[in-house]
């Protein structure tokens, strides 16, 4: 049976997911990353609601990604800006779910932009 990259992937999620969990004063910060865009949220799975969510479409950092070049530096501003919306919540500790993405590049550059914003994990 040939498993293909997105089977690794699911599989790898799942195993990180039996491990990790958001609690409300300790959201999950969840990172999915497309061929062309990337999101964030901020998730408490107790209650099952999304606190904050960030992306790369998101209208407040629209023209500061077209200024921007390449992937991964619009990936840190939407790290930054997903720490700005936490920090409007009074979310100061998270629990970083990469979702069975590597980190590396661009689900990194979403770490550290969230890290230099304030968050801690």
């Amino acid at each position: 049976m040939i498993k293909t990259n997105k089977d690794k992937r699911l599989r790898s999620k799942i195993k990180i997911r039996k491990k990790i969990s958001g609690t409300s004063d300790r959201p999950r910060l969840s990172v999915y990353r497309s061929l062309n865009h990337i999101y964030a949220q901020l998730i408490d799975d107790t209650t099952g609601k999304t606190l904050a969510a960030a992306s790369s479409k998101s209208k407040e950092i629209a023209e500061d990604i077209k200024n921007t070049k390449g992937k991964i530096s619009g990936s840190k501003l939407v790290g930054s800006l997903i720490a700005k919306k936490a920090l409007e919540n009074n979310i100061t500790n998270v629990v970083f779910d990469r979702s069975g993405f590597r980190y590396h590049g661009r689900v990194q550059a979403v770490a550290e932009g969230a890290r230099e914003g304030g968050l801690k994990f």
